[in-house]
């Protein structure tokens, strides 16, 4: 069954950080719910199978066999996926294309990105690194052009200006900028 225990190790430490990423931003359902399609059969088994450690087990099935049945079954279940609001576009002629994602998913989306860089990049890992990877495959992408502008800021000014005023600017600015609003600010 391949490395199952190595597989398991990865998708809890990648879950554990995205949760605690997602409970930063008052994403707690979200956080809770991260990637729980990974430890059901239909993804986990297949995951243990193509276990590389250093990157996800999707590319290896993928190569293997020409097509990742763990990533299309998880990608349909999983909203924070940019994959999974792809449809039909009325406004482009009914061509595929990317809709609209709710900042709360967006959100997630960074979460697992940012995870997902320092648990495969381990010590190698740098603000930067979310960044990065998303560049080398950003032209191919099916975005809506909100979503796509929205990601591409918060990956950047992570790179910018760090995880912390990244993380404060979501939770203050794009997920809840109302209730901080009103809040009389203490200073920092």
């Amino acid at each position: 069954m391949g490395n199952w225990r190595g597989h398991l190790k990865t998708i809890t430490a990648h879950k554990l950080l995205v949760m605690k990423y997602c409970f930063q931003l008052g994403l707690y359902r979200q956080g809770l719910a991260h990637d729980l399609s990974k430890y059901g059969p239909r993804e986990f088994l297949v995951g243990a199978k193509y276990y590389q450690g250093d990157h996800s087990p999707n590319e290896a099935e993928r190569l293997a066999t020409g097509v990742s049945s763990a990533w299309l079954h998880h990608k349909g279940r999983n909203k924070h996926h940019l994959e999974y609001w792809i449809d039909y576009d009325p406004g482009q002629g009914f061509a595929m294309g990317g809709m609209k994602m709710p900042a709360r998913y967006v959100a997630e989306m960074f979460c697992d990105r940012v995870a997902a860089s320092r648990i495969y990049q381990g010590d190698r890992y740098t603000d930067a690194s979310p960044w990065e990877y998303y560049a080398k495959s950003a032209d191919h992408y099916l975005l809506h052009p909100e979503t796509r502008a929205l990601l591409e800021r918060l990956l950047q000014m992570l790179r910018d200006q760090g995880e912390e005023r990244t993380l404060a600017y979501i939770r203050e600015d794009v997920l809840h900028p109302r209730d901080y609003r009103s809040r009389p600010r203490t200073p920092r």
